[in-house]
């Protein structure tokens, strides 16, 4: 049994069989001539392709990997759940098998650990995508600063290293809309950042397209912000204020200048069209908060596990 401190890797796999093999083993050839034992906790997130066939091959060959086989695909941020419901290190980092995030960076994740801190995020200075795609995130984590409660650091994803009592705090958070990232931050604790350059992807194509991205940006603001629901009143206030304004032209135009007032309908028809369209959006921000509720309510389990090969399987967290 050996008395050195483990570090596991959390891994989730949907449709990368071009990247798991090499994943692994520059993942082990980086952080194995550390003073570690290592884990790598691979989660099959409902894979189309032959990912699942990789896993097996690479768990009878390496002892140290375990493979979640998840029920269906869940999605992103459910899976990494599964791993870190599994994952049994001193400290466990998270990072995509894209390799996207490169595993020369887990090295400083793990220096910046061992000098005390209890969450050691990868901060992208540079990354390799589209300039849409650039665009928009950097937009994204300025609107998501301003409009939610809790400080998440602009440019991160989930590629980080946490403390196992970071870990086991975050085993309680149980929400079906999850933003681990946002999570990681409202734990507390202690935070540093590593910068790095994100590498383009190795093979295959992203798992986040477009409609995921949004339902990923919507679940970091609606869940942990309550600001959208304060623009309802305020956007509430400037209608009346603008109503206001409009009677009291209304009024003084027909008293002074009636000969100017022009009868018609097209002021009419687009002011009910704004404020119908204005009312509907309003409607849907509630529905959005409603619906979070609804799901939470219902209790359901987060996962379903198909099986697990290799380690001793998930803890009772589902």
């Amino acid at each position: 049994m050996s008395d050195r401190r483990l570090i596991s890797f959390v891994l989730p796999v949907y449709n990368e069989e071009g990247n798991i093999d090499l994943l692994h083993d520059t993942l082990a050839e980086t952080v194995g001539a550390l003073p570690y034992d290592l884990e790598f906790v691979f989660v099959n997130d409902g894979s189309a392709d032959g990912s699942m066939g990789v896993l097996e091959s690479l768990a009878a060959r390496d002892p140290r990997v375990t493979v979640v086989d998840l029920s269906r695909n869940f999605g992103h941020q459910v899976a990494v759940t599964a791993g870190l419901d599994t994952a049994r290190g001193d400290a466990i980092i998270i990072m995509d098998a894209d390799l996207q995030d490169p595993p020369r960076v887990c090295v400083d994740l793990i220096t910046e650990w061992e000098a005390g801190s209890d969450v050691v995020y990868a901060q992208r200075r540079t990354r390799q995508d589209t300039a849409f795609k650039r665009v928009t995130a950097h937009a994204y984590y300025r609107v998501l600063g301003r409009l939610t409660d809790i400080d998440i650091p602009p440019d991160t994803g989930d590629f980080r290293l946490i403390d196992r009592r970071v870990h086991e705090h975050l085993a309680r958070y149980r929400e079906h809309h999850r933003f681990i990232r946002g999570m990681v931050v409202d734990a507390g604790f202690r935070h540093t950042a590593v910068q790095f350059d994100r590498d383009a992807r190795h093979a295959g194509t992203t798992g986040y397209p477009l409609r995921a991205l949004v339902k990923l940006a919507t679940d970091g603001i609606f869940g942990f912000s309550t600001k959208p629901l304060q623009l309802i009143s305020r956007a509430g206030y400037v209608m009346a204020f603008l109503a206001v304004l409009a009677a009291g032209y209304a009024t003084i135009a027909r008293l002074f200048f009636p000969e100017r007032v022009v009868e018609g309908w097209a002021f009419v028809v687009v002011a009910m069209a704004f404020i119908g369209g204005l009312q509907l959006i309003m409607l849907g921000i509630l529905g959005s908060y409603i619906g979070r509720i609804y799901n939470e309510v219902k209790r359901r389990p987060l996962y379903g596990v198909q099986r697990v090969i290799g380690g001793p399987g998930p803890r009772d967290h589902g």
